[in-house]
């Protein structure tokens, strides 16, 4: 009967049966139950007293059991001895226990009491400790797969992708050397790969499925467990079609696994999640109500994104006790509570609704490396690098191209319903949020790390030449083209929604003059509400601010400057869109948006409802409504909560002083390589050597001043300038190479022998060898045409 009761989330019903059954007849897993109940209700003293007892009663009982369920309850005693601490908040006491226990269990039961107390500690929002005892963890075992994997979720929790996948390969090579199963770790490898990494995550989804159908039963699976592996591993490529906008394979292979598992959950969420996503709200919601019968708290997650509330407050309680069950995330489950906060805001309750939503937010802070400073800092080195002047002195550089339209604005000022209006037109292709221009940036990032001039975005865009410009403009409309149905030749233009691209107007009118932009505006508290109370899927991303009122506030006041800036410097170029206006007289708006654009009025863009494309937006289930004004003025049911948004709006904007090199002229690098490979070498020397006036510490002019040093017979100088550049870039093969060959040609014997016997790991190169070409006409043997030679 208790049991009955934990399993309907009635704890404190179930205590006095649990004792009674003890009295009775004393059994360790009585013990262990109930000792959970009492760590459950912070029941400390009761809890110590009960662990006590179950030590002595297992003492006695233990040799009476077999070996396995034996080892089994010593297992959850330890981890229960643990759990304890940690709710006494005595770390230091379980971490010198847990250290002790090396000595004594062998390394399969230390390891799962290790990944079991890193669990614990992540429960309490303790991530770091979490890290720190699996690092310790894989200082005794380097070679365990399961701290690998444990750890990989933890980077992935906390926004570090990059750091997870790679932790996930250790995992999975570990695996297979061990003949472990793999299959577990493909599937998670290609989730994890899912966002930003599609080929990837698409090669492990494959590989899943192939290693799944190779499986044959056995004693330890049966036929029924190897077809839910195949069934999980065909869901996780269907993922990876959605990314991939490959949304009618992604439906035929959901379906397909339906039919032969019609209750998987994985598989009904994902099928209702791309019907929400291409506008069957219908279908999608009947997904979703199987999905309630099978798991309530999933069920009713997906029906309230839908918009689907439960409509008593016993179902909403019951919710709620789910979100606050402790979970790799930490205490509580934000995403559920925030989820929970909308329904209580359709039912009217503006505090209950509000209480929940700071909670969630509270608890996503926690693991959120967002820094309010670091991005107004960042915002002040944007406006300088994008001034007046940079324009007037770059004109003619850019792709005079009309095909790009931008819209942007503050997240949730209404962009979607802007970028669903224009989709409607006949010559107007809606995309959706591309990331082209993010993209174009974190290349440039790249390309300064690789030429090692210590530059970084947008400090470094004095340097783009009209021919580098001409390069990223053709690739970019490439892109943009290649978003465009091929059955739709009349296209003229095609709409990137992307919100943040408010930051980057300077560098999209630096490549397209032609751009039009469009900036939607929208009340600053209603955007704030909408914003605070959405979990974004990008929060370890450009969404960080979102989780905080005082940050929304300031990132506000961020945004309305930056567009006073690009006004300044465009004048008349951009055209502002209130939200609050499209709403209230859609048409006209709708007319100067496209007269804007520069195409003919159609009646049809005022439809947004008949729009054939998907949406995969925070914004998915409003843009598939009529438009309508209730979203005005949502700020005043939650007036009373707004002191911490108003005070980072108003607080004046402060910070450090900008320092920043201007070249004065773009392409001294790409000129003075040109001139190299022609062997003109004083041509090369000078413009490297003003460079280096410039910017003192650019490796590729160091290195390439080096070489010509060199080349002229002045060894000890030229060695020099290619140790600066070869100690900044270190991971560049052709460098090491080139600096030993200088060393043997100044009788350094020794210093080439030790340099060549450096070999930089693959996690450190950052370009393949089909980057790097070799000069014929260098009379000495250097390579000297390095990732720095080729083009943007």
């Amino acid at each position: 009967m208790a049991a009955c009761y934990v399993e309907h989330q009635r704890g404190e019903e179930a205590i006095p049966l649990y004792e009674r059954s003890l009295r009775l007849q004393p059994a360790i897993t009585v013990y262990q139950q109930l000792l959970r109940l009492y760590l459950q209700r912070a029941d400390l003293p009761q809890a110590g007293e009960t662990l006590a007892a179950a030590d002595l009663f297992w003492a006695d009982e233990r040799e009476h059991w077999p070996a396995q369920q034996a080892a089994l309850h010593d297992q959850q005693l330890r981890g229960l001895r643990l759990e304890l601490w940690l709710a006494r908040d005595d770390v230091a006491r379980a971490d010198a226990w847990l250290e002790e226990r090396h000595a004594d269990l062998a390394e399969e039961d230390y390891c799962g009491l290790l990944t079991g107390y890193a669990q614990r500690l992540a429960e309490r929002g303790r991530h770091a400790q979490a890290e720190d005892a699996l690092r310790r963890g894989l200082g005794h075992y380097p070679e365990q797969p399961n701290l690998y994997q444990q750890h990989a979720e933890l980077a992935e929790l906390q926004g570090r992708l990059p750091q997870a996948i790679a932790l996930l390969h250790r995992a999975l090579y570990l695996a297979g050397q061990q003949q472990k199963m793999t299959l577990p770790l493909r599937l998670k490898l290609s989730s994890v790969a899912t966002q930003g990494y599609p080929a990837l995550a698409r090669q492990m989804a494959e590989q899943a499925i192939e290693e799944a159908g190779a499986l044959r039963p056995s004693p330890a699976m049966d036929a029924a467990q190897i077809a839910q592996w195949l069934a999980q591993a065909q869901v996780t490529l269907a993922g990876v079609d959605v990314q991939e906008q490959d949304y009618t394979g992604a439906e035929a292979r959901y379906v397909k696994v339906l039919q032969a598992h019609p209750r998987l959950v994985l598989a009904l969420q994902g099928l209702g999640h791309l019907y929400m996503q291409l506008g069957r709200i219908d279908e999608a919601v009947a997904l979703f109500e199987q999905v309630l019968a099978i798991d309530p708290a999933r069920g009713h997650a997906a029906l309230i994104n839908a918009r689907r509330f439960p409509q008593d407050d016993e179902t909403l309680l019951r919710l709620e006790n789910l979100a606050r069950k402790p979970g790799l995330s930490g205490p509580v489950q934000p995403g559920l509570l925030l989820q929970l906060a909308a329904a209580w805001e359709k039912r009217k309750d503006y505090t209950k609704a509000f209480t929940l939503a700071n909670e969630a937010n509270a608890a996503s802070r926690a693991l959120l490396s967002y820094d309010p400073a670091a991005h107004r800092q960042d915002s002040a080195r944007i406006r300088h690098a994008f001034s007046r002047s940079l324009f007037e002195h770059r004109r003619g550089i850019g792709n005079d191209s009309t095909l790009p339209v931008f819209v942007l604005g503050m997240p949730r000022s209404g962009t979607t319903l802007v970028e669903q209006i224009l989709a409607g037109h006949s010559q107007i292709h809606g995309a959706g949020e591309l990331g082209v221009i993010p993209s174009t940036i974190a290349r440039l990032e790249r390309w300064e790390r690789h030429t090692g001039s210590g530059r970084h975005y947008p400090d470094c865009v004095d340097d783009l030449s009209a021919d580098v410009v001409a390069g990223i403009t053709a690739s970019l409309l490439e892109e943009l083209r290649e978003t465009v149905p091929e059955n739709a030749s009349e296209i003229r233009h095609v709409v990137d929604k992307l919100p943040h691209n408010f930051e980057n107007i300077g560098l999209i009118k630096l490549l397209f003059p032609n751009a039009r932009i469009i900036s939607v505006r929208r009340d600053p508290r209603d955007i704030a509400i909408s914003n605070y109370f959405t979990d974004y899927s990008a929060k370890h991303g450009g969404m960080g601010f979102a989780y905080d009122l005082r940050w929304i506030g300031e990132q506000l006041a961020d945004h309305n400057l930056m567009m006073h800036h690009w006004n300044q410097v465009f004048p008349g170029d951009i055209l502002e869109v209130r939200y609050e206006d499209v709403v209230s007289d859609p048409e006209r708006e709708a007319r100067r948006m496209l007269d804007y654009v520069g195409v003919q009025w159609e009646p049809q863009v005022l439809d947004t409802t008949e729009l054939d494309r998907p949406v995969k937006t925070a914004s998915v289930w409003q843009v598939r409504q009529p438009i309508y004004q209730t979203a005005r003025e949502r700020w005043r049911r939650y007036a009373d909560f707004l002191t911490p948004l108003i005070a980072g709006t108003n607080a004046k904007i402060l910070h450090e002083p900008v320092e920043m090199v201007s070249l004065p002229v773009p392409g001294m690098q790409t000129d003075g390589i040109a001139h190299y490979r022609q062997g003109k070498l004083d041509e090369a020397e000078t413009l490297f050597r003003r460079l280096l006036h410039h910017v003192p510490e650019h490796a590729t002019a160091h290195f390439i001043v080096g070489l010509i040093c060199v080349r002229k017979g002045h060894l000890a100088d030229g060695i020099a300038h290619m140790e600066k550049g070869h100690q900044a870039c270190p991971w560049n093969g052709n460098w090491r190479r080139d600096l030993a060959q200088a060393y043997e040609l100044a009788g350094q014997a020794e210093k080439a022998q030790l340099l060549r016997g450096r070999h930089v790991g693959t996690d450190d190169r950052v370009v393949s060898a089909g980057d790097i070409e070799q000069d014929d006409a260098s009379p000495q043997g250097f390579s000297v045409l390095t990732f720095a030679m080729a083009s943007f």
